[in-house]
């Protein structure tokens, strides 16, 4: 299918940029184009004008300062995935950007586009959330800031991916802390359950203050979908509400199995 017809305005500068948004309210922002252009020639999307900002410098790369990593918001996922350094410092943030699509797809979608289109399938919102990460949305240095994790802290990545996009019917993100061999910090985030990235605050209670072992990962896989609100899970040809609650609750497992044996407890 074709989009319908559109005005293309293209930006030099994050001032431009937003001059040319306030000149034209109805428009959507436009980089790598892997969200917007399939929802446009979908008809689920038919914005009268697009801002390509994909020539504004300042906008893309990672720079590091101190005790957490600035993302640009044009930095694509194969930069996140390709750093062996965030690797160290946030390693949930550098996995679930190896996992997005393909190769193809990775280099060449962003960062920034990825958590401001917010698809409840996509990877990097639940990422974020259990990273802890910070959103700058105005400026030449804008972008998204990652804390680092220190050495007491592990963090990892898991999906149910789906077979026909590779969007994820289910993707569980964790973020541990530990204290000698408790949790003395849980942040836990899904995508693909709701219709936005969400903290599992059931399963991260299930974890705070217990010690990291095998009862304890099945007690907050169990406790994964307590405080969801059941009526608001997603449902559709790929898996029903039920199904989804009962993958939540199994890569939940999963993703806090591997973030223990990162961090030496399992």
């Amino acid at each position: 299918m074709y989009p319908d017809e559109f005005e293309y305005h293209s930006a030099d500068s994050v001032e431009s940029a937003v001059s040319l948004l306030a000149e034209n309210p109805e428009a959507e922002l436009i980089a790598g184009g892997h969200s917007l252009l399939p929802t446009m020639k979908s008809g689920l999307a038919s914005p009268d004008a697009l801002v390509d900002i994909s020539g504004v410098d300042g906008l893309e790369g990672v720079e590091r300062d101190g005790d957490s990593t600035r993302i640009g918001a044009m930095t694509t996922y194969a930069e996140v995935a390709d750093d062996d350094q965030f690797w160290e410092d946030a390693t949930v943030v550098a996995e679930t950007a190896g996992e997005i699509g393909d190769r193809q797809v990775r280099n060449r979608g962003t960062v920034g586009g990825n958590i401001a289109h917010a698809d409840p399938a996509s990877d990097l919102p639940g990422a974020m959330l259990a990273a802890d990460a910070t959103v700058h949305v105005h400026g030449p240095d804008g972008g998204v800031e990652v804390p680092h994790e220190d050495g007491d802290t592990a963090s990892g990545y898991v999906k149910k991916p789906s077979p026909s996009s590779g969007y994820a019917m289910v993707g569980v993100a964790a973020r541990l802390t530990l204290d000698g061999d408790s949790v003395a910090d849980a942040r836990v985030a899904a995508n693909g359950v709701m219709d936005h990235g969400t903290r599992l605050s059931g399963a991260e209670d299930a974890l705070e203050d217990e010690t990291l072992d095998a009862d304890a990962v099945e007690a907050a896989g169990a406790a994964a979908g307590d405080d969801l609100d059941e009526y608001m899970v997603m449902e559709d040809q790929q898996a029903s509400a039920e199904f989804r609650l009962q993958l939540l609750s199994v890569y939940t497992e999963r993703a806090l199995e591997k973030v223990g044996e990162r961090a030496g407890a399992l």
